[in-house]
């Protein structure tokens, strides 16, 4: 998968505290590491974004031939457009997706109220790397943040969590803000 600098640093940091721990525990080791990088688990499809259909910066559209499905990515939750960096969050989705060529692998987990279908998403770099992880990379990028709510229903809500602790410790994205309103704060206030 690719990951930015610092989600690579989080990673080793957590590693080196895992070694410690597996001086006392090797199975408990073994059980925490298996879920640090994520991974596709039960069924994934392959599709194509819908041109123009990037909404913000957890919420787009693909289409897999026989139709089109609105996806909403699976525990996290990307500024509002009228929010502070919410353009950039957009505009940064975007441009994941761009280094597959459009192609989108999707592990769907749910469908929300509005039909949405809420899953994790793989874009395939074709580059000879592994596939960027769009929801850990939002939120490692400081775009997203992790949705407290709805993460735990996530196949990889660790490696999120880890790549949100990293950008909140490296102030990135919406954290070099501290005063920066969490997307549900906002719509709750707004609503």
């Amino acid at each position: 998968m690719k990951l930015t600098q610092t989600v690579k640093t989080g990673v080793l940091f957590l590693f080196l505290v895992f070694a410690i721990a597996a001086k006392i525990s090797p199975q408990w080791m073994a059980r925490l590491t298996s879920t640090l990088e994520p991974e596709y688990t039960g069924n994934s499809e392959s599709y194509t974004l819908v041109a123009g259909s990037i909404y913000d910066g957890d919420t787009f559209q693909v289409s897999n031939g026989a139709g089109e499905i609105k996806v909403r990515l699976c525990g996290i939750d990307a500024p509002e457009k009228n929010q502070a960096l919410g353009t950039n969050s957009r505009n940064h989705l975007r441009s994941l997706i761009s280094q597959g060529g459009g192609r989108v692998t999707l592990v769907k987990t749910d469908t929300d109220q509005y039909g949405r279908t809420i899953a994790e998403a793989f874009i395939p770099t074709g580059n000879g790397e592994e596939e960027i992880h769009l929801n850990s990379q939002m939120v490692a990028d400081g775009m997203a943040y992790v949705y407290p709510q709805y993460v735990n229903s996530c196949p990889n809500a660790e490696p999120m969590r880890i790549a949100e602790r990293s950008a909140k410790s490296n102030a990135v994205g919406v954290w070099s803000n501290p005063l920066s309103e969490k997307p549900w704060e906002y719509r709750r206030r707004s609503s």
